[in-house]
């Protein structure tokens, strides 16, 4: 099913992010490209917000976010509480970020992975559901953390 998708990345993973984003227009999604357009070098958290608040606010579906390792830009994603970001190197991981934690944005390293794994972690995460049931109740404790119980 096509689904909006918005993409980021900073001056390290702009290859990457152009062909992910040539890809998923192939396969049919609309694409919002929020930058950058050039290899100049730019700071990841801003890309990493604005990502962030495009799928906060529902102008796409879900988000991919890319950097150099995929770490710093993920832990900028994840500063917005309505977004789950999950780092992903392969089609298990990015399958399991769907099914158990209902990601809506996944990131990853440009210089940690090549264009066909990113397109196979970009295939499982598209096309994985969230399972719910027991997973259901830790997912809500992550976007409410003061709901969180002190373990026993």
């Amino acid at each position: 099913m096509a689904e909006t998708i918005a993409i980021a990345s900073d001056h390290a993973a702009i290859d990457l992010k152009a062909a992910l984003a040539d890809w998923l227009r192939e396969q049919g999604h609309e694409v919002i490209d929020l930058g950058p357009a050039t290899t100049e070098s730019v700071d990841y958290p801003d890309y990493g917000y604005k990502l962030a608040e495009a799928v906060a606010v529902g102008r796409a579906e879900r988000g991919v976010a890319l950097c150099g390792s995929g770490i710093g830009i993920s832990i900028a994603v994840n500063r917005n509480p309505h977004v789950r970001c999950a780092l992903v190197s392969d089609g298990l991981s990015a399958r399991l970020s769907r099914q158990h934690n209902d990601a809506n944005i996944i990131a990853m390293g440009a210089r940690l992975i090549g264009v066909d794994t990113a397109k196979d972690c970009l295939t499982a995460f598209l096309s994985t559901d969230f399972e719910g049931g027991r997973h259901q109740r830790r997912v809500d404790k992550l976007s409410n953390p003061a709901s969180a119980k002190e373990p026993a």
